[in-house]
């Protein structure tokens, strides 16, 4: 038996048409009629899936799942957000694994961004 990733995301919506216009203005997420997206990654990307503890505060506690995108070129992406209106809710972050930003969705749910560090 092979597990060979993710299926899928589904998130709960008040509003599923705002939730849906504001992936695809801020995410360039084109969703579809039947309200979703197939995402194909590219060779490179990688889906990681990680536990945390109930009293990590790397994202908000009342959260139970954090989304976490990876693009190309975060800088671009954060002056998108900035054009958006959509601040960021804390400063970038560096790492070995790479740069990481946060947003929030018009619901509240914190999405991370992250750029993998290019292996030079």
């Amino acid at each position: 038996m092979k597990l060979k990733g993710f299926g899928g995301v589904f998130l709960r919506s008040k509003d599923v048409d705002a939730l849906k216009n504001w992936y695809k203005e801020a995410l360039g997420m084109p969703v579809e009629d039947w309200n979703g997206t197939v995402i194909k990654p590219d060779a490179d990307n990688e889906t990681i899936f990680s536990f945390f503890h109930e009293d990590s505060d790397y994202f908000p506690k009342e959260q139970s799942v954090m989304l976490n995108f990876q693009v190309e070129n975060i800088e671009a992406w954060m002056e998108h957000f900035n054009k958006m209106g959509i601040s960021l809710l804390k400063e970038p972050e560096s790492s070995e694994y790479g740069t990481f930003i946060w947003i929030s969705d018009p619901e509240g749910r914190w999405i991370e961004i992250w750029e993998k560090k290019s292996i030079e």
